[in-house]
């Protein structure tokens, strides 16, 4: 009985040691992104490979945009407020679809508008148009391209929640953006 008892014991505490947390049965996605070289809102150089065992949350914006980037990006500023006060651990990071005209400075003032936290929200850019567009088109299965004729782009209005290399999840971020759920996605994450 001794024997059984310690067992138990050892068991149970090996199972406190880890998180048990399996990603599949908590997260509906399973994709993997491919490295990505930027430079951030500060002009300082930028690598998604940085983010490699860490919890991020990526979008793709641009600062012309006349319809939803505005909306996104301000929410994205309520969910990073939200998250710091639960004091988590992770990145925001912003993708522009449009490297040509969204310069370092020119992406600080269009994150600044919405009252970003850049001490772990980086607005990237510093690409070429084709490489972003594939970035986004394979790797988070996303639209993001050029209209014809106009200076709009198409892209996903949706936040990707990573863990490392690997998209786990997508959120609405234009409307109806469900903040609880993204927390709590986030703080599961914490514990794995």
């Amino acid at each position: 009985m001794k024997k059984w008892i310690t067992a138990c014991f050892i068991v149970l505490l090996l199972q406190g040691c880890s998180s048990g947390i399996n990603l599949d049965e908590h997260f509906s996605l399973n994709g993997e992104v491919s490295p990505l070289q930027a430079v951030n809102q500060n002009g300082e150089s930028f690598h998604t490979d940085e983010l490699e065992d860490k919890i991020w949350l990526a979008s793709f914006i641009f600062t012309n945009c006349d319809t939803v980037c505005s909306p996104m990006t301000f929410n994205m500023t309520e969910l990073q407020e939200q998250l710091d006060e639960k004091n988590l651990d992770y990145q925001l990071v912003s993708f522009t679809i449009d490297p040509e005209n969204d310069t370092p400075d020119v992406l600080r003032e269009f994150g600044g508008q919405f009252g970003a936290d850049f001490s772990n929200w980086n607005f990237v850019s510093g690409y070429e148009q084709e490489e972003i567009e594939l970035f986004a088109n394979r790797g988070f299965l996303a639209p993001a391209a050029k209209l014809d004729g106009s200076d709009q782009f198409v892209h996903s209005t949706s936040l990707y929640l990573m863990m490392g290399d690997r998209i786990l999840e997508q959120y609405e971020m234009s409307i109806d953006v469900p903040f609880e759920e993204i927390v709590e996605a986030v703080e599961l994450l914490q514990d794995y």
